[in-house]
């Protein structure tokens, strides 16, 4: 069953791309933080037991897939940023974070696309804002980096684990 979904997901975001087609979230998000970004390139990654291996060990976290989605944010041509989509479980539902990354590395700021959960577990937006302009050394660890949420411990643990997750997909797979 599994194999059967991932499939038809595939299917699904290769045709969203020879589309070109990009979420209108995305294109917000984005066009709020990185300056004259005139073009968000969708692209997709399904990486190799090798490359799941070294981003788990550099994340220090168990993925879940190895199918993502990430973004090549230009202007005039030139890459200005980068955008990694993260979708992983926080209770019974899933949570989708892009986390959007300077050349540089610098973590420039981590927005909920989708949150499945009740609305009561969504992170705060002041809380989120921690996730801004973050050099590409935090290590973002839950109670010493980054606060926990009262009444929101899984929520908040899952963007963190997904920072660290799209950091070590932007530093080890993207940018070579």
């Amino acid at each position: 069953m599994k194999k059967i979904v991932l499939a038809v997901l595939l299917l699904g975001l290769g045709a969203q791309m020879v589309e070109g087609k990009v979420n209108t979230k995305v294109e917000q998000a984005v066009k709020g933080s990185f300056t004259n970004v005139d073009t968000i390139e969708p692209k997709r990654l399904i990486l190799t037991k090798a490359q799941l291996a070294k981003v788990q060990k550099a994340a220090k976290v168990k993925l879940e897939t190895k199918v993502y989605r990430y973004y090549l944010f230009k202007s005039s041509g030139t890459v200005v940023g980068y955008g990694v989509l993260i979708a992983r479980k926080v209770r019974t539902k899933k949570a989708t974070v892009l986390y959007a990354f300077t050349p540089e590395g610098t973590l420039k700021f981590a927005e909920i696309m989708a949150f499945g959960e009740p609305p009561e577990y969504i992170p705060n937006d002041i809380w989120m804002g921690q996730f801004k302009e973050k050099s590409a050394n935090a290590l973002l660890k839950m109670g010493s980096d980054v606060p926990t949420i009262s009444g929101a411990t899984l929520s908040a643990r899952n963007v963190t684990d997904g920072a660290r997750v799209a950091h070590a997909i932007f530093q080890n797979i993207i940018k070579h």
